[in-house]
């Protein structure tokens, strides 16, 4: 599939969840025997860990199809660049989806500052670009959609092997934002 070509189907898999209508193919047995041997997923997806954003449901897949990569505030820290550029190198994947959601707590925790603990702090530190570079007033929506498109550029700032492939035009990398309410997936 060429690039186009997969981020089309990911638009008609999110049409079918949205629409109640999930073909649920490529998910039993057979599947998982046929995947033994290796993968070859079609799209790599950086995502929220938030419970209520599951790609592999918002694109209405099956197993082996997506490269699932899961982080609060979906960053692109060392372990989540070093996990897409595995995908990108060994499995020969070709769109990179950035994925932000509607009512990222992880935004809204960076937003509203304070100590939340090393740990948290240092994850909510790679959305406080999105925050700077957001206008004045911008909402928590803005900025969850600035965080992802910064994200984008992050990824290809911070991996020799990710900007490689996005040179060649082998790999495209699309921000995209994910709507609770009705599960809709708008592409950046």
């Amino acid at each position: 599939m060429t690039n186009q070509e997969v981020i089309q189907r990911l638009k008609t898999g999110n049409a079918r969840f949205v629409a109640d209508s999930l073909d649920g193919k490529l998910q039993n047995s057979a599947r998982r025997n046929d995947l033994v041997g290796g993968q070859a997923p079609y799209a790599i997806v950086l995502s929220c860990a938030d419970s209520r954003v599951v790609p592999e449901l918002a694109f209405d897949t099956g197993l082996g199809e997506l490269f699932t990569v899961r982080v609060a505030g979906n960053v692109a820290n060392s372990s989540s660049i070093g996990s897409i550029e595995y995908a990108v190198a060994h499995c020969g994947t070709k769109v990179i989806v950035v994925m932000g959601h509607e009512s990222c707590g992880a935004v809204t925790a960076a937003v509203a500052g304070g100590d939340n603990g090393y740990n948290i702090n240092h994850l909510l530190s790679h959305i406080t670009p999105a925050i700077a570079a957001s206008a004045e007033g911008a909402t928590i929506t803005d900025i969850v959609k600035k965080n992802a498109e910064m994200t984008v550029e992050e990824l290809k700032n911070r991996s020799a092997i990710i900007k490689a492939a996005v040179d060649s035009g082998d790999v495209e990398i699309v921000a995209a934002y994910y709507n609770l309410d009705g599960g809709k997936v708008d592409f950046l």
